[in-house]
């Protein structure tokens, strides 16, 4: 079942972020919980505390501690969409966020895309807007099981050491 969905909460950033990882829109678990990859089975934080070798996070806090001591900003490509429950496949009527107020305050360098559906819709609502090619990553949704853990984990190093593994 189709439902029109407005993104619910901010993005995570400061003045120092470099990279920013944006996903399609908050799945319904995410926007319940009001904050980013907030599925249990979400494998997003796994692979960050992989990636940059610290503790799993459990809480809002923490998970916002990460992201911005490693300089990265978190948000979403879409404002709203219609979307038949996480079903990024589903998406109808994208509206993009306006991303000239993060890029203006942080030092963004590097745009992420989190999944092919993100990517798609970055480079056909968002690129023009700013300037900036995104780098595709795999999703880390429990509906991308055909990767794993550890291939999750070599794409993503790219956000610590500029190159992923292969």
């Amino acid at each position: 079942m189709f439902e029109q969905v407005t993104h619910p909460f901010l993005p995570v950033y400061d003045d120092e972020c470099t990279a920013l990882i944006l996903g399609t829109i908050p799945s319904p678990v995410s926007r319940e919980n009001a904050f980013y990859y907030s599925h249990p089975r979400n494998r997003f934080w796994q692979v960050l505390s992989a990636v940059f070798d610290v503790s799993l996070p459990y809480l809002l806090e923490d998970k916002k501690k990460l992201v911005l001591d490693h300089h990265i900003a978190l948000w979403d490509v879409l404002a709203s969409c219609e979307i038949d429950g996480a079903d990024d496949e589903s998406i109808r009527n994208p509206i993009a966020n306006d991303f000239s107020g993060l890029l203006s305050e942080a030092k963004i360098e590097n745009i992420f895309t989190t999944g092919e559906k993100a990517h798609k819709l970055y480079g056909k609502l968002c690129r023009k807007q700013t300037g900036i090619d995104a780098i595709p990553l795999p999703s880390t949704s429990p509906a991308n099981q055909r990767i794993s853990l550890n291939e999750l984990i070599n794409a993503y190093m790219i956000l610590r050491t500029g190159t992923q593994i292969t």
